[in-house]
């Protein structure tokens, strides 16, 4: 006899293991093109930073489990980084039962608009331990030249 009812579908696989219970997704079998669930979750959790130094713009993306062939970063329209790529679901075989799968798979994709003294044509890109740093380089800002001007009078 299961404790939880069965509008929650019957997903606790163990009355004694408290890890099992998952969370509940009402939105789970909707056709939502922007849903949370299912292949789109790659794309949600695949998490950015961006920080900027006096030298470049630096992102990192956590994307564990990809090699870099698998990943592409791209500059579109002369100003948009765009880092993309996709997690393959595990192939399932007979012989195995899955107790649980919360890796996410799928399609992800994020874009970023670069700032004007972001140098496109000199980007680079490395991917260690499963973190993907972009490294934009800037240009010197040149500063405005100033000439003082004597007041007469």
């Amino acid at each position: 006899m299961s404790l939880i009812p069965s509008f929650f579908g019957n997903r606790r696989s163990s009355v004694f293991d408290p890890f099992s219970l998952d969370v509940w997704d009402p939105f789970k079998d909707f056709p939502f093109p922007n849903s949370f669930s299912g292949e789109n979750s790659a794309f949600v959790s695949t998490r950015m930073d961006w920080k900027e130094t006096p030298e470049a713009h630096v992102f990192k993306a956590d994307i564990p489990g990809l090699k870099k062939e698998e990943v592409k970063v791209q500059i579109e329209d002369d100003r948009v980084l765009q880092i993309s790529g996709e997690r393959n679901v595990e192939k399932e075989d007979k012989n195995h039962t899955w107790h649980r799968v919360e890796r996410s798979s799928g399609k992800f994709m994020r874009s970023f608009r670069l700032p004007e003294n972001a140098k496109v044509d000199q980007v680079k890109a490395s991917m260690e331990n499963g973190v993907l740093t972009v490294t934009v380089p800037k240009e010197e800002i040149k500063k405005p030249d100033v000439k003082s001007i004597e007041i007469s009078g």
